[in-house]
């Protein structure tokens, strides 16, 4: 089998057992498909932060991008990137160094353009990130005029394991659509994560149109007060997360599915034997204004 290098990419005789990842570059303006130019806008987002807590860390970087689509949900047109660093004033973390390639000499000095980063996410119908539980907490502490905007969130709100794919880590997602990027860098991020939401299903679906789909519609939030620790197992099977803030399970349900959800709750966590410290679950609505708080 001969493989040639070119400038960028890697080209190799037709092989089944090949694949050949091409470099990941969006270029602004018109993507060629959709219906004319798309009247909807969304913005995709990605921050590098200090660590791993907002009420402690500080952004680094914020990456912002918006796009337009249509009532189908494809992507028509790509605005221009901007991003920012921002010097945290202490230096950075080994690890987040080798983790995103920034140093302190690259932030000193450097600060975010608020003004301009809020009226972008406020131009938008929704903001997007690709963990968005993450950098929601993120934006809202550092641009506090941007606060209770409607969110959706590429990872958690498309089935990507219907679609084909592996996992849900975005890097990982890009290699399997056939691309690769710098990843954990912000602008590069946001670009992934639109070119993901591009993606069609068997059926000609955009990844974009089925989180819009999930990520309009009200929810509850389940947190299971009271659960005894014996019945952690079960409740993580189920799809619960520990919430270390709250220090309490809980978990994300649509509307559809409570009332089944509530029954599930009352034979395994609440039952006789149980040793729940409660009765009953508390609920939470959930709105795309209020989701990934």
């Amino acid at each position: 089998m001969t493989i040639l290098t070119e400038v960028g990419r890697v080209v190799a005789a037709a092989d089944e057992d090949v694949r050949v990842l091409h470099p990941l570059r969006l270029r602004e303006g018109s993507t060629g498909e959709g219906s004319g130019r798309g009247p909807f806008v969304g913005v995709a987002i990605d921050v590098e932060t200090t660590g791993l807590d907002h009420r402690t860390g500080k952004v680094i970087e914020l990456a912002i991008r918006r796009f337009r689509y249509d009532c189908d949900g494809i992507v028509t047109d790509i605005d221009e990137p901007y991003e920012w660093r921002e010097d945290p004033g202490d230096p950075l973390p080994p690890e987040i160094t080798a983790l995103t390639g920034l140093t302190d000499i690259d932030l000193v000095g450097e600060e975010i353009d608020e003004d301009a980063a809020t009226r972008l996410l406020r131009s938008a119908s929704f903001v997007v990130a690709h963990n968005s539980t993450f950098d929601r907490n993120w934006v809202e502490a550092r641009l506090p005029r941007a606060r209770g905007l409607n969110w959706c969130c590429s990872m958690r709100q498309v089935d990507w394991k219907a679609r084909g794919f592996d996992g849900r880590v975005l890097g990982y997602l890009l290699v399997q659509n056939g691309f690769y990027h710098c990843g954990h860098r912000a602008s590069a991020d946001v670009d992934a994560l639109i070119e993901m939401l591009r993606h069609r299903d068997g059926g000609g679906r955009t990844a974009l149109s089925e989180m819009i789909e999930r990520g309009s519609s009200p929810s509850w939030i389940v947190r299971a007060k009271g659960a005894d620790f014996g019945v952690k197992d079960l409740l993580r099977g189920r799809g619960y997360r520990w919430d270390a803030d709250r220090k309490v399970w809980g978990c994300e349900v649509a509307d559809a599915d409570l009332v089944q959800e509530q029954c599930w709750l009352a034979a395994n966590v609440y039952a006789i034997g149980a040793n729940a410290k409660a009765i009953c679950p508390d609920l939470e609505r959930v709105t795309p204004s209020t989701r990934f708080i």
